[in-house]
């Protein structure tokens, strides 16, 4: 290999993944407490190493296929996190993306064989490094883009109800919504559609179940919660 820059220092490159789910209707976040130095003992998320065959990208997906068992994830990169002093290890800039999964589709084993859980957003422990950082930056890329994409339907079961959808909405944005102005704008949204079924395992009344319609969302490109 050509050492054009054997002048310059070298650093280590890492990628941390924040993935998300709906755990129990709850928004939480996979969290590993780590076994190892620095910051043993501490949770933090998930990450790893970028490795000389691979680009970022590869080495995120990398993780993430080995955390959950999935290997189409709906991922996102957030940015770049290089403070001096933000590994107590070493030199490390680290690369964050996030990712939503749908919580009934992982491998719980795997994450178990990652000394990992599911924690919700609201009761997070302590975290190592920056990760908190990290995590409070993903949000803030996640409430424009929920709000203007369907990209937030990849969290919920493949049918839903206006309900769980709210709740969801409600939790990533950090605010009750009013429910009357949400289903009208539900109802704006043509590519969520109505299946014609009933809920009646989770509702005692029997609410609606609906379904996001990812061809008609290409075509009419209309959405606004």
């Amino acid at each position: 290999m050509a050492e054009f820059y054997k002048s310059n220092h070298r650093y280590y490159l890492s990628v941390d993944c924040v993935v998300l789910g709906l755990n129990s209707g709850k928004l939480s976040i996979l969290l590993t407490r780590r076994a190892f130095a620095p910051e043993e003992g501490k949770w933090s998320l998930m990450g790893g190493f970028v490795q000389p065959d691979e680009s970022i990208d590869q080495a995120a997906k990398r993780v993430l296929t080995q955390l959950t068992g999935l290997s189409n994830i709906y991922m996102e990169q957030v940015g770049a996190f290089g403070e001096v002093d933000r590994d107590p290890g070493d030199r490390v800039i680290s690369i964050a993306y996030y990712a939503l999964i749908n919580f009934d589709e992982h491998d719980r084993r795997k994450v178990l064989s990652h000394n990992a859980c599911w924690v919700e957003m609201t009761d997070m422990p302590e975290l190592g490094f920056d990760h908190p950082a990290m995590i409070a930056r993903t949000l803030e890329k996640l409430r424009f883009r929920f709000v203007n994409e369907p990209i937030g339907l990849k969290l919920l079961p493949r049918q839903f109800t206006l309900s769980q959808m709210q709740s969801l909405y409600e939790a990533v944005l950090g605010h009750p919504l009013d429910k009357r102005n949400f289903r009208k704008r539900v109802q704006e949204a043509t590519c969520i559609e109505p299946t014609g079924e009933i809920d009646k395992l989770n509702s005692k009344r029997g609410a609606a179940l609906y379904r996001f319609n990812a061809k008609t969302y290409e075509r009419d490109k209309k959405f606004k919660i």
